[in-house]
């Protein structure tokens, strides 16, 4: 193998290399992700090019660990392993010429002039024809025919913002590229660990983000008709909590409330928990919500109902009485119209359409899954008041 590729061509390349590592500081440049990253882009081009042009056997990533490790041993990062993770990173996003320049097609046009023309003020566009895909803003929509836009500064800035765990966990898991990127914007909005990120990828949020039955675009305006139809999900994943065959609606809400968080991470960012059993005073009766929350971004109040049974269409009716009394009763003038989610154990979409139909009150329909334990297993497992009792004890000795 060394015989190979210990050769000028493979020695002014590596001098080339070094200068370039040096160039970026990257002594300093580590402790900043977003150089770190780049370094690895840059990397990962890098070898994939020589790779193409040279001939210098298959050994040559395992070389080139060796050589840069004795160059840098302060600096880690250049194992064979991680540099072919390197290579992986940059073939994966530029396989599917997101990175194209549209005004590198006009023929004899100077670059910078082609792009004063074109007024793209240094933001590219990005066209793949081949995907059916349009993400714009954090929102997937798909749609026959459609291209995939957005501009290339931002999508370079997002890639360049993540951790590097976080790219090989996607570049693992993720084979689609528009997938992935929805992964990086999203790691990116909601400040996700790594974790959360398996997670999020292992319950396939990407195939269920935007995907519930609203009426949304007929009941509020465009931009906020987008940004809630983005933060519906179906099926929500509620495997954070365990329940026997038959479950009651009181239990889903206690448990849900007893596992807040989890149930947050789930939502979604920009909810906020305001409480259980809301009361409402109408006409001297009283009535209760199950689950309210208020959404930030969106500037509004959300109420959740839970049903454990197969979508009815009464409940829309139940559902759109709390949100004219939240409206009347709750909202001030600041505040954008009350949104209602309906969570039901199984649902007919069409009748769910029909259901919707002349609703004037933006509502959106999913459904719920959870953990279902067999309930001999269920019964065998310690309640949390056992559990709290045990701890005590044990405190105490």
């Amino acid at each position: 193998m060394a015989s190979q590729i210990i050769n000028s061509d493979y020695r002014n390349w590596l001098v080339d290399l070094k200068t370039k590592i040096k160039q970026s500081q990257i002594k300093a440049a580590l402790a900043v992700n977003s150089q770190l990253i780049m370094l690895y882009w840059d990397l990962g081009k890098e070898i994939v090019e020589k790779q193409q042009n040279a001939k210098w056997g298959s050994g040559f990533i395992d070389q080139l660990s060796k050589d840069l490790k004795l160059e840098f041993p302060e600096i880690g990062g250049f194992s064979a392993k991680n540099l072919r993770y390197c290579k992986s990173f940059f073939e994966f996003y530029s396989e599917v010429s997101i990175w194209q320049q549209p005004v590198a097609k006009l023929e004899n046009a100077d670059y910078e002039e082609a792009k004063k023309s074109q007024q793209l003020d240094g933001e590219l566009e990005i066209i793949n024809n081949n995907e059916n895909f349009h993400h714009l803003g954090g929102n997937i929509e798909t749609k026959e025919n459609s291209i995939w836009k957005q501009p290339v500064s931002k999508l370079q800035n997002q890639l360049f913002a993540i951790p590097w765990g976080h790219h090989i966990l996607i570049i693992q898991k993720i084979k689609d590229v528009p997938e992935a990127i929805f992964y990086v914007q999203q790691t990116i909005e909601n400040n996700w660990s790594r974790a959360v990120l398996e997670m999020q990828i292992e319950t396939k949020l990407f195939n269920r983000q935007g995907k519930a039955i609203t009426n949304f675009k007929e009941t509020l305006p465009e931009i906020e008709s987008d940004l809630a139809n983005a933060l519906m999900k179906d099926p929500y994943n509620l495997d954070f909590l365990t329940f026997g065959k038959k479950i009651k609606e009181r239990d889903l809400e206690q448990q849900l409330i007893g596992n807040i968080s989890s149930f947050l991470l789930e939502l979604g960012k920009g909810f906020a928990y305001m409480g259980r059993q809301f009361l409402i005073n109408v006409g001297g009766k009283e009535f209760r919500t199950d689950l309210l929350f208020y959404h930030t971004k969106l500037q509004c109040y959300i109420v959740i109902e839970l049903k454990v049974t197969e979508f009815e269409p009464e409940y829309i009716g139940k559902l759109n009485f709390y949100l004219t009394a939240i409206n009347e009763l709750v909202k001030s003038d600041l505040d954008k119209p009350t949104i209602g989610i309906l969570l039901c154990k199984t649902k007919n979409n069409l009748v769910v359409d029909f259901a919707l139909k002349d609703i004037n009150s933006p509502m959106g329909i999913s459904e719920f899954t959870y953990t279902e334990l067999s309930d001999e297993i269920k019964n065998a497992l310690p309640t949390l008041e056992q559990l709290t009792n045990e701890l005590n004890r044990e405190n105490d000795l």
